[in-house]
Formats: C-alpha cells, structure tokens, sequence
C-alpha cells in the first residue's frame, strides 16, 4: 500500500523482537521504545528541506548544508504516545511537542477528545503524531482528524507496530497522511490486541495493568 513505510533496518528489528519478549521489564521496554523512535526519526525527517551555507572550518571556508529551517512538532496521542517523545528529542531537540488525549465514548464507540494541547504556531510546522500501537485505527485517525479541524495540514503517522486493519482504517480517512511503522504484524484479535503485538503500551511503559 502507497504512503506506508514499515522500517528493515536490523537495529530496529532487534530491538523490536526484545520490545515483544513478555520477559522485557518496564525499564527496559521504556528505553527501547525511546531508542527505536530516535532510530525511526532518522527515517521520518529524510525529506526535510536543506540550504546551503558558509562556515568557516579550521583550515578552509566550506559551502555546506544546513536544515532549511522546517519547524517540527511532535504530537503524542496519550497515554503511551508520551514513550516515544524523548527518542524523537533527542535527534530533534528544536521540535516543540503538543499532547492530544483521547478516550472512546461506551455508547457510541467513537473517540472522544479529552485532552489538546499544541504550540502556538502549530499551523506552521511539520506534525508527527506519535502513538506506539496502531491497531484498530480509530484514536490514530480521530488524533489526525482533530488536528486538520485546527488547521493543520502537513501530518505524519509514526508507530512502532501496525495492525492491517489499522493502516486500512487510517490510509482510507487520510490518504494523505505517510504511515511510518518498525513492524507490521498479522492481524487484530478479537479484543483488538495486536498479533503478536507486544501487549498493551502503555501498561509496560508505565508499569500498571
């Protein structure tokens, strides 16, 4: 499918396979979600617009190359979209970061905002909405529909794992938003967990149940 990019890097997918292991501790899968989302943003910003520049090294003048400019924003759904942020800082500390909180209404099942919170000048940036698991697909597409009802029109999608049904859910609501993810696995089960998945996120993020 067009505007899907499922990583094969060997870093990634190491750490991916220790990110599954039910044996990771909370620490461990913590760093490991903060690693692979740095490692993933390499990836991610590939298409940021560079200009040329003067600097003067040690031994000459040197005509070199320097990011355009392009202002960044990291957007998390919550909870376990907060997991992802710090990789991503760590290659892009000029990004400036928005959270967006989302919850499923019993009655209606559709998602609900609860929670928005976004810089400023958010119209003018590059958004990449980060959430770890894209499963069934409805707070992913939900987070980018809140965020084109604000303004914004530049969005990526970027997950560590993806569900079919997911990226089927999210590419048809949004064609237009790229779907970056570490792997792709085979299906939804019937509680809409991921499979193989790694469980639930935001539980082994945060070490709750």
């Amino acid at each position: 499918m067009e505007n899907v990019f499922v990583f094969d890097h060997p870093l990634i997918q190491h750490k991916i396979s220790l990110m599954r292991d039910k044996r990771t501790t909370t620490k461990e899968f913590r760093e490991l979600v903060s690693e692979v989302a740095m490692l993933m943003a390499y990836e991610v910003t590939r298409d940021l617009p560079l200009k040329e520049v003067e600097i003067e090294t040690p031994v000459a003048i040197a005509r070199t190359k320097v990011l355009a400019g392009k202002k960044l924003a990291l957007v998390p759904i919550l909870r376990a979209g907060l997991g992802m942020v710090d990789g991503m800082l760590n290659l892009l500390p000029m990004a400036r970061v928005g959270h967006i909180g989302l919850y499923r209404d019993p009655k209606t099942l559709e998602p609900v905002e609860y929670y928005c919170k976004l810089p400023d000048d958010i119209q003018e940036r590059e958004v990449v909405v980060l959430d770890p698991m894209l499963a069934t697909g409805g707070s992913a597409s939900a987070a980018v529909t809140f965020l084109k009802q604000k303004g914004i029109l530049n969005i990526k999608f970027m997950c560590l794992i993806a569900a079919p049904e997911g990226i089927e859910r999210l590419h048809r609501d949004h064609p237009d938003v790229p779907i970056f993810c570490a792997a792709k696995d085979t299906k939804l089960n019937d509680h809409a967990y991921i499979v193989p998945g790694l469980g639930d996120a935001g539980d082994r993020l945060f070490g709750t149940k």
